[in-house]
């Protein structure tokens, strides 16, 4: 298998996952109050579905930009990827969760599936790099040292920030929620310096 087919299996399940999250957002089927009402109540839905457009997108890019490095791929390297992709593929569940819960006795359950959800992604994210990085195992003989460097960095705050943003939970589902939000934030912000390729 060519790093190019892998590509595409992957942009597969990334567009399905983003796409997935939308049909989550809706009104219930009978409410008492006004439609404009109705709309501003749901607010989380709308909140917990950009959060996570914004995590699926940021994540493409760099799997895009991980991918461009890559110069043949090893099974275990595509096993790797195949659970980066399940987990990708699971997140509309859990925001889902998030959105409908969050704000209710059962928030800091429904904060936990998500906080561990992004957390695992996370794991599976950095591994699937590191794996293909080291001693440049499966990297471009001429990949440009201060490129991977800079995409290493990149994935490195990945996991322990979103395990602290999960522990939150245990005191404020709303405000894991809300970091959830800012590390998709940074990441959209430090995605733009670390790993950029030359002339794009």
């Amino acid at each position: 298998m060519t790093p190019g087919r892998l590509e595409t299996f992957a942009d597969g399940v990334f567009a399905i996952a983003a796409t997935l999250l939308i049909i989550d957002v809706g009104l219930p089927e009978n409410f008492d109050d006004s439609l404009g009402r109705e709309l501003l109540d749901i607010w989380p839905q709308y909140a917990a579905y950009a959060i996570s457009f914004v995590t699926i997108g940021i994540m493409w890019v760099n799997h895009h930009m991980l991918i461009r490095q890559i110069e043949r791929v090893d099974r275990t390297f595509l096993f790797l990827n195949i659970g980066l992709l399940a987990c990708i593929a699971f997140v509309p569940f859990p925001t889902r969760i998030l959105a409908e819960f969050v704000r209710g006795d059962e928030g800091q359950a429904a904060a936990l599936l998500y906080g561990i959800t992004l957390t695992v992604t996370a794991v599976f994210f950095i591994s699937v790099w590191l794996y293909a990085s080291r001693g440049g195992r499966l990297l471009h003989p001429n990949a440009d040292p201060k490129e991977v460097s800079g995409i290493t960095r990149s994935y490195l705050p990945g996991t322990p920030m979103y395990a602290a943003a999960t522990l939150v939970a245990f005191v404020s589902p709303e405000a894991s929620a809300v970091l959830f939000g800012v590390i998709a934030a940074f990441y959209m912000i430090s995605s733009s310096f670390f790993g950029r390729v030359p002339g794009e």
